[in-house]
Formats: structure tokens, C-alpha cells, sequence
């Protein structure tokens, strides 16, 4: 069910999602969290299927923000709404019927398991996206907001950031992934985490369950296969680096789409390898035993953002990867 709301207000929407929640018979408490999207035309209903795919391990109210950035207000309108998207009397400057505001609502099958709002601020309304989104949040749930492609250069001191409990970026799927991952280094706040990291979750978990079996030799040297330029191998390697206190090389898979292989040097000169020569099979080597084919397919976006919603608490091996790891290896 997808109903449109031109030129509408805040308590309007709100109004309706009420109404639609009594004609199913739910409420909106079964809801764990509010999910912020802040995106575009061109972005918004991939990210809409991937945070409803999402949703039906964690039931949510999905919020995604789409502004209008080109509108113009009517030369000598009058408008109904308040500068803040909200419920505020008129200003000279618009038009009773133009509210700066167009939304939609999406309930049922168009909507996972919670309802999704769409909604489209333009004009001056573009400027206090926290006012026109707060009274939409489901009350007593945290908020978590997702940035699909392009961040802002500080999340937490975002209008939509600056509310949210966590807050979930994607730097690899941004016009400049190596800029935008600096930009959120500097920047960088508890709160944060980027999906390029959470990509690597199996690998790093596979690789340290390789790394704590015996016998436990010291490894001496690590090298990472993966595309060039691709920002999840960067983190990959900083983290190797971080953790086993070795230099870690780089090497060009060119036919590659992620990360194709990890090898672990011992001091005995054995190698510990995980290599992903297809996209849905590993093979894990350790000298002395049969080569051990596992299933590992490459993570999709909808696995690592189920993932971080699930995990809402500060992510302290990223926070040590992105400030300290990043600096050891050389880009």
C-alpha cells in the first residue's frame, strides 16, 4: 500500500499512519528503532528495498529523506506551515496551500515488517530536516540514520546524525570512497561505522579462527588480493596490521569484484591462506592438512546493514582500525 501526501504537514502524516495502524490492528510499539535514510531520487528505492529486506529481523519505522534542493518559492506566497516543516502559522513568503512538504507512506508488503515515510522537503524546509523528523520517531526507540552513498564530512554534527544512536555510512559506494574515508577519520566519533568494514566481518572472523588453532607459530608476513582501489581490503589491511604487528603487502586481482585472498606467512615459513577464488566458495589451507572448501559468498548490502542494526553499541575494533591501523599501511 503506497498512499501519497502532497503538500502536507507532519501531524498529517502522522495522522495517517495512525489511522492506517488501527485499520490493521497494530501499533506501532512493536517497532525497535527508527531508520533514517538520507538520500536521493536516483538512490532511494534500492536503499528502500535493502532497509525493508532488513527490517523483518528488526521490525522499524523507516524515515527516508529525499530533499528537493531545486524548488523555488512562489514569488508573494503565503504558506500554513511553519519555516520548520511542522505546524507553524504562515510566513508572507508562501502560499496557504503550499506546505514545503511532499511525503508518502508505504504500509504491508511495500513496507517489510513496519511502515516506511518518504518524505520531500523543499525551499527553506531543506534546512531543518531534525524539526520536520522528529515528531515522526517512534517514540521511546533509538535511532540509527544511514547514508547509502555519499556521507556528510561529519556525521555526528549532522541534523539527522546529530539525533541518531548510531550512525551507519558506506564510503566504498560514494563518488569517492579514498576521500570520503579520510573525511570520516577526521571526523570520527564512537557512534560511527562504515558498511566497507562490515563487509570484512567473515573474513576477519575466519582468519583469527585460523590464527588462534595450534600450533601457534608467530606470523611474520601478510599479503591481501583484492581490485585495486577497493576501500573494505584497505580496512582489511590495516586491521592485519594492527593486530599481528607485520608488514602486510597489496596485491591487484584484476578480474576481481572484493577481496579474493588473505596469506599468512609463518616464522616456519608455512602458510596459512583463505581464498575465495569464486564468489560463493572459500578454500581455507593450513600446512599439514587438506585444503577445507567452505561456503562464503560475498556479503550483500543487505546482510551488513541487518547487521549493524542488530549490533547498536560502538564498534571498538573499527574505532582502533580507522584511528590507528589506517596510519601503519600505505595507500
Amino acid at each position: 500500500m503506497i498512499i501519497d501526501l502532497p503538500n502536507t504537514r507532519t501531524r498529517e502524516i502522522s495522522a495517517k499512519i495512525d489511522e492506517l495502524h488501527e485499520e490493521r490492528g497494530e501499533s506501532a510499539t512493536g517497532r525497535v528503532l527508527t531508520l533514517l535514510i538520507r538520500t536521493d531520487d536516483a538512490e532511494l528505492e534500492n536503499s528502500l528495498e535493502v532497509a525493508n529486506a532488513a527490517s523483518r529481523e528488526h521490525p522499524c519505522r523507516v524515515i527516508a529523506i529525499v530533499p528537493n534542493t531545486h524548488a523555488t518559492i512562489a514569488s508573494g506566497a503565503v504558506s500554513a506551515e511553519g519555516e520548520d516543516g511542522t505546524d507553524g502559522e504562515g510566513s508572507s513568503a508562501k502560499t496557504a496551500n503550499e506546505s514545503n512538504l511532499d511525503a508518502q507512506v508505504r504500509f504491508g508488503a511495500d513496507a517489510g515488517a513496519g511502515e516506511v515515510i518518504v518524505l520531500r522537503p523543499r525551499n527553506g524546509l531543506v534546512d531543518h530536516l531534525d524539526t520536520l523528523v522528529i515528531p515522526l520517531l517512534v517514540p521511546d526507540a533509538p535511532v540509527v540514520a544511514w547514508w547509502p552513498t555519499n556521507p556528510p564530512s561529519n556525521p555526528s554534527k549532522d541534523l539527522l546524525g546529530a539525533m541518531a544512536s548510531s550512525r551507519i555510512t558506506d564510503a566504498m559506494r560514494s563518488s569517492n570512497p579514498e576521500a570520503t574515508i579520510e573525511r570520516l577519520r577526521r571526523n570520527w566519533s564512537a557512534q560511527d561505522v562504515d558498511l566497507s568494514w562490515t563487509r570484512l566481518t567473515v573474513w576477519r572472523a575466519m582468519l583469527a579462527s585460523m590464527v588462534d588453532q595450534p600450533p601457534h607459530i608467530p606470523i611474520v608476513h601478510a599479503r591481501v588480493t583484492a581490485p585495486n582501489d577497493f576501500l573494505p581490503a584497505d580496512l582489511l589491511r590495516a586491521w592485519l596490521r594492527l593486530k599481528l604487528n607485520v608488514p602486510v603487502d597489496f596485491e591487484v586481482d584484476e578480474n576481481a569484484a572484493a577481496v579474493t585472498g588473505v596469506y599468512l606467512t609463518r616464522q616456519d615459513g608455512g602458510v596459512l591462506s583463505l581464498e575465495r577464488p569464486h564468489e560463493d566458495q572459500s578454500i581455507i589451507s593450513v600446512p599439514g592438512q587438506t585444503p577445507q572448501p567452505i561456503s562464503v559468498p560475498v556479503r550483500t548490502l543487505e546482510d551488513c546493514l541487518t547487521e549493524e542494526l542488530r549490533r547498536m553499541d560502538p564498534d571498538e575494533v573499527y574505532a582502533d582500525v580507522i584511528n590507528k591501523g589506517w596510519d601503519l599501511i600505505s595507500h
